[in-house]
């Protein structure tokens, strides 16, 4: 079975074609077809990338207006390259990430008008993701009404916190009426880091273990995992809360925001904006989000770009220890993002010096890892950490054949 999986954004579309079917999930043998994106949706010069199995990268610059442009942008790139094959790829059914669930949905799901709704019904929840997400769908299902749609939440792998870990401690008339909670985010990802613990590095089952799931990108959250099951998360109610960002502020006194609007004399809009998108790495740095450039930059005697890393580090060194205290210990920790695949630097800064909390990290090993990850702990660590570069999209794809064939949804 080839599923197309879908990750629409409001000004990007990402897609890959993956071969999986039951066995190859049991097997662990699925392939990736293709892979591609389309960045800057409504600009002149927007970039048409692909990848596939049977050449190489191709990169194209051309006006794609709107959401619905992409979509057949892409279908017309994906028909191009099956047309060179004697046997080409179908599309069999689609996968799409939707941001949030809600507390409707615990697993994926076939897509149906009911779900439609219930995806509808998350929109004042995440207002600049789900309605980008289902756009994505009504126009695929538009394209390609015959075959199976599926709908895989980033929230639902948080759907097993227990109400003393995902509620705040507002008036409960708010959770009641408005579903004022802590959600979580990133689950496809902390999914993916658990599953790969299971089966390639613990070699035993999940409900044997106990984890600490770190998705460090330009979004960034954390995930203490006992028996497979998320019992907290660092981000809440949005992606906002919990560690430091590329440009989200993460953890504030909620009186800041109050004082602030007050002070500067700003609107709700602007200070949701400020929260968002000019916080975090970019504001402590005051140059960029980009762990690169910062790491550089502090390389080169920039105080503030090296404050930025430390205050990153810090907060994220923070959750590890209390993310400990809430699993009563940990035997794994698994990282990936951009920032926990690809930095040293900032790796290093979270796990030096943790060894009274078990964590018995190895300089050496951090330096030397590649692009494929590997442990950056001690082999006779009692707490082993490793780098897992993540696959959002093979669990996607995983999820839809499962849907699919009416398996119930494992956990991986």
């Amino acid at each position: 079975m080839n599923v197309l999986v879908l990750n629409v954004g409001s000004s990007s579309l990402k897609f890959d074609l993956i071969d999986i079917n039951l066995e190859s999930i049991a097997s662990n043998s699925a392939r990736r077809l293709c892979r591609g994106i389309i960045d800057k949706i409504g600009m002149t010069s927007s970039t048409i990338k692909l990848e596939t199995i049977y050449g190489e990268a191709q990169i194209t610059t051309a006006p794609v207006w709107d959401h619905s442009a992409a979509i057949r942008q892409m279908l017309k790139s994906l028909k191009a390259e099956a047309d060179k094959l004697d046997n080409p790829p179908q599309i069999d059914a689609v996968g799409h990430r939707i941001v949030h669930g809600g507390e409707y949905f615990a697993q994926s799901v076939l897509i149906s008008d009911e779900v439609v709704a219930r995806i509808k019904d998350c929109f004042e929840l995440a207002p600049l993701h789900n309605p980008h997400n289902l756009c994505g769908y009504e126009l695929l299902h538009q394209a390609l009404p015959e075959v199976p749609h599926v709908a895989v939440f980033d929230t639902a792998f948080h759907q097993t916190m227990p109400p003393h870990a995902y509620l705040y401690a507002l008036p409960y008339s708010l959770y009641q009426k408005h579903k004022v909670r802590r959600y979580g985010f990133h689950g496809i990802s902390h999914r993916y880091l658990i599953y790969t613990l299971e089966r390639s590095i613990a070699k035993r089952p999940r409900a044997e273990f106990r984890a600490i799931t770190m998705h460090l990108g330009n979004g960034c959250s954390m995930a203490a995992v006992d028996g497979g099951r998320s019992i907290d998360t660092s981000m809440g109610f949005t992606p906002l809360e919990g560690l430091v960002m590329g440009t989200r502020c993460g953890d504030v006194d909620p009186a800041v925001i109050l004082h602030v609007i007050a002070k500067e004399e700003i609107t709700l809009h602007e200070m949701n904006t400020m929260l968002n998108k000019f916080s975090g790495l970019t504001a402590i740095s005051g140059t960029s989000n980009d762990v690169r450039e910062l790491t550089r930059l502090a390389e080169n005697g920039d105080p503030r770009a090296l404050l930025a890393l430390q205050t990153f580090s810090y907060r994220a060194r923070k959750y590890v220890g209390a993310y400990l205290a809430a699993l009563g210990g940990a035997h794994y920790i698994a990282i990936a993002g951009g920032i926990g695949e690809n930095s040293p630097l900032v790796r290093s800064m979270i796990f030096e010096n943790l060894g009274a909390l078990g964590i018995q990290f190895s300089p050496e090993s951090n330096r030397a890892l590649g692009k494929e990850g590997g442990e950056i702990t001690t082999p006779d660590s009692p707490v082993r950490a490793f780098v897992i570069p993540t696959d959002e999209e093979l669990i996607i794809a995983r999820d839809t054949v499962r849907c699919i064939s009416a398996n119930a949804i494992p956990p991986g």
